[in-house]
């Protein structure tokens, strides 16, 4: 609990400052009145819309009122949608969550087996070819990868969708395609597209800490002890594989939610990254620092779920931290 709080704590701090430099960075990304107001608009028109939205005052004190509201959930009006910022973002949060889930879930579901097996079997001509292909899915450009599955599964063969996000059943305020035919055929190409890179970094990783761990001293003993290959591989080998493999798959997943703003696009998949792209167009100040601090708050809760699963995952974590409740 102690360490629970004190990592909630330290969530707290990223927020303010993430909250602070977004904040003052994108003062000087462009000027909203201009947008707002438009070209034809006289000098007294662009000077009363400033001052109604405090655009006027101290970045200080603009700051501090920014940070009170958020505390109430209101991150004030979008410049660009003149919707409430907390609305847009719920509107559009589903979607892009759906999507990082998913092809987080293919990304780790075939990464780790796959990177586990051809440590195993490096010799053999279907591990050789995985770590080709690996190859070839970290050099391609993401925008890439989405424009060949769109020309092969939806222009020649018309099996799926380019676009969209298909139909959505709403469950409360949250809005899913999980729960369609349709939601699911055009989640589809947009996962896959935004899994093959993170497929292809944990299986390297996993091969690498695998053959690494096969190497250690602790493996040999193990061997001397006659126990069985299976158990040396799965049961000792493989828990200490997964520990900087788990780290990895929590940072990717952060960079995967934060950054699908290219596959989005490619899709036009309407999720937070379309949201961010016009609110950079627009200097939509609001969106953007909201948008910043949200990205913020989801690592941090992924670092302590990765962090926790350390404790489930290596016993020396747990008698660690044992050992400094009793120190």
């Amino acid at each position: 609990m102690s360490f629970v709080l004190g990592r909630l704590g330290q969530t707290v701090l990223v927020l303010l400052v993430a909250a602070f430099v977004s904040f003052a960075l994108f003062r000087y990304v462009g000027d909203p009145v201009n947008n707002m107001v438009g070209q034809s608009a006289s000098l007294a028109d662009r000077e009363a819309m400033r001052a109604a939205l405090g655009l006027d005052d101290a970045f200080i004190l603009q700051f501090a009122r920014f940070v009170g509201n958020a505390l109430t959930g209101d991150f004030g009006m979008s410049y660009r949608f003149g919707q409430p910022v907390a609305t847009l973002i719920a509107e559009r949060f589903p979607a892009t969550l759906e999507l990082a889930l998913i092809s987080m879930l293919i990304a780790t579901g075939l990464g780790v087996p796959l990177g586990v097996w051809t440590a195993l079997h490096r010799d053999h001509w279907a591990a050789q070819a995985l770590m080709a292909a690996s190859l070839i899915g970290v050099a391609l450009p993401t925008f890439l990868i989405g424009i060949a599955l769109i020309l092969f599964f939806s222009v020649w063969l018309g099996w799926l969708p380019s676009f969209g996000r298909g139909q959505v059943v709403a469950i409360g305020g949250w809005s899913t395609g999980l729960l369609t035919t349709s939601g699911l055929r055009a989640l589809v190409l947009p996962a896959v597209t935004l899994g093959v890179f993170q497929l292809a970094l944990i299986l390297r990783l996993a091969r690498a800490e695998m053959l690494e761990v096969m190497r250690a001293d602790f493996i040999r003993f193990a061997r001397a002890r006659g126990l069985k290959p299976r158990a040396i591989q799965y049961r000792h080998a493989l828990r200490n594989t997964l520990v900087p493999v788990v780290t990895m798959i929590g940072l990717q997943f952060g960079n995967v939610f934060a950054f699908s703003i290219i596959v989005e696009t490619v899709f036009q998949w309407p999720g937070l990254g379309l949201l961010v792209i016009q609110a950079i167009q627009f200097a939509d100040v609001p969106l953007l620092a909201a948008y910043l601090v949200l990205i913020a708050l989801c690592f941090a809760v992924i670092n302590l779920a990765v962090d926790l699963a350390y404790v489930a995952i290596d016993p020396r974590v747990r008698s660690g931290a044992g050992v400094r409740r009793t120190a």
